[in-house]
């Protein structure tokens, strides 16, 4: 079994389903006693905001790469970086390191080419939902056709994000409002929906929207579990 490198704390709260999807993962693989091989290396997701909210980018994926090396020397076989927004930075990460990075886009297109799913709706960040390091994979390398929400809606379901899931805060307003802004990208032709930051699925499930979700924390570390067991 390979050791699995988890970049968490952004934020932390998503960083728990992590840890316990890929123990869960390997456990069920192997059974017994067996737990998943694991360096944790958890950030000060204050930092990473500010640096996000200030645009600047390069210091933030500075940081991100110093943590790799850290989980390299650590023993890591492979990184995976608990977060979709952070994967903007993911070049210099891989710079940084020799060990693989396991892209969380890659992991959560594979799954929903495998479900026969061509046109998705994205949620997660404004970063995610606007920029083009994560729309732009989806498409350019996995032929998918992307679909955002409008304005107005972009900034509820980021304000969501950053004011409620980050803290551990969950609201009904704010499930009714991603079902509303979910049922709106189903009507523009969204055959499934991506919820494209590790916090979303603290918020709603499957019963929340008639298309197919797809956690990408789930899907990204099931792709861990994959990977560490391969050989």
């Amino acid at each position: 079994m390979k050791t699995i490198g988890l970049i968490g704390g952004m934020s932390w709260e998503s960083t728990l389903p992590y840890y316990r999807l890929v123990n869960e993962g390997i456990q069920a693989r192997l059974g017994g006693l067996h737990s998943a091989r694991i360096a944790l290396y958890s950030v000060d997701f204050h930092t990473i905001e500010q640096l996000q909210r200030a645009g600047d980018w390069d210091t933030a994926g500075a940081l991100l790469a110093d943590a790799a090396r850290r989980v390299q020397a650590a023993g890591a076989d492979l990184l995976v970086l608990c977060t979709n927004t952070m994967h903007k930075v993911a070049p210099q990460m891989e710079a940084a390191v020799s060990i693989p990075l396991l892209h969380i886009a890659d992991a959560t297109a594979a799954a929903i080419t495998a479900a026969g799913h061509r046109t998705v709706g994205l949620l997660g960040t404004r970063f995610t939902m606007e920029q083009d390091f994560y729309r732009q994979r989806l498409q350019d390398r996995h032929g998918l056709q992307v679909l955002v929400p409008d304005a107005d809606d972009r900034t509820r379901v980021h304000d969501v994000i950053y004011d409620e899931l980050c803290r551990g805060v969950i609201r009904d307003a704010s499930r009714e409002a991603y079902r509303r802004v979910m049922d709106q990208l189903v009507a523009r032709g969204a055959e499934a929906i991506i919820l494209g930051c590790t916090e979303i699925g603290l918020l709603v499930g499957p019963q929340d929207a008639r298309v197919p979700l797809f956690d990408t924390t789930a899907l990204h570390a099931s792709a861990a579990v994959e990977a560490a067991l391969a050989d």
